[in-house]
């Protein structure tokens, strides 16, 4: 039995949820999200909650089940709070600055870095050090911060690169004569 899977999703007020066919639809202050629904699991309705549960006892449905209840949680916190994604930049020479809906990072390489944001994602550089990814999708937040990261992986004997806030460097001890 999952125990993920056996809370109901609770909606806050101010947002609404709609099940139409095997699409669920929420809206909310920040927005719209949509969910393809599986057909292994069963959505209800019901007194301001989503009841998620499986439609048959078959192992595909229940390991279904928790994934459902969280990816449909995810859409309902993701259209009242949203989510954000801060990465560090470490490095002599190593900078970022956001113009428009363009990202440049400076990292480096003999070229500047430009990345194109995505629609429905807003990067801002508070510094030239910091970027912070936000918006409702938490699927589109975190690949488009993985995206930016993977230029440069932070490496373990400078510390140099691309970390995500609170990230935990593992750092090494270098050659020894």
């Amino acid at each position: 039995m999952s125990r993920i899977g056996k809370k109901p999703v609770a909606i806050p007020s101010g947002v609404t949820a709609n099940i139409e066919g095997r699409q669920l639809s929420v809206k909310g202050p920040k927005g719209n999200l949509t969910l393809g629904l599986s057909e292994l699991i069963e959505y209800k309705l019901e007194d301001g909650e989503i009841a998620i549960t499986p439609a048959n006892d078959t192992q595909a449905a229940r390991s279904h089940w928790g994934l459902q209840r969280t990816l449909v949680a995810n859409l309902v916190e993701g259209v009242t709070q949203g989510f954000s994604k801060t990465l560090v930049i470490t490095g002599v020479g190593y900078r970022a600055s956001a113009q428009g809906r363009k990202l440049k990072l400076q990292l480096g390489y003999s070229h500047d870095v430009d990345l194109d944001i995505p629609e429905g994602l807003e990067v801002k550089t508070p510094d030239q050090t910091t970027v912070e990814v936000s918006g409702i999708d938490k699927q589109a937040v975190g690949q488009f911060a993985a995206e930016i990261r993977r230029w440069r992986k932070p490496e373990p004997y400078k510390g140099k690169g691309i970390k995500y806030r609170g990230e935990f460097v593992f750092r090494k001890e270098g050659k020894k004569k």
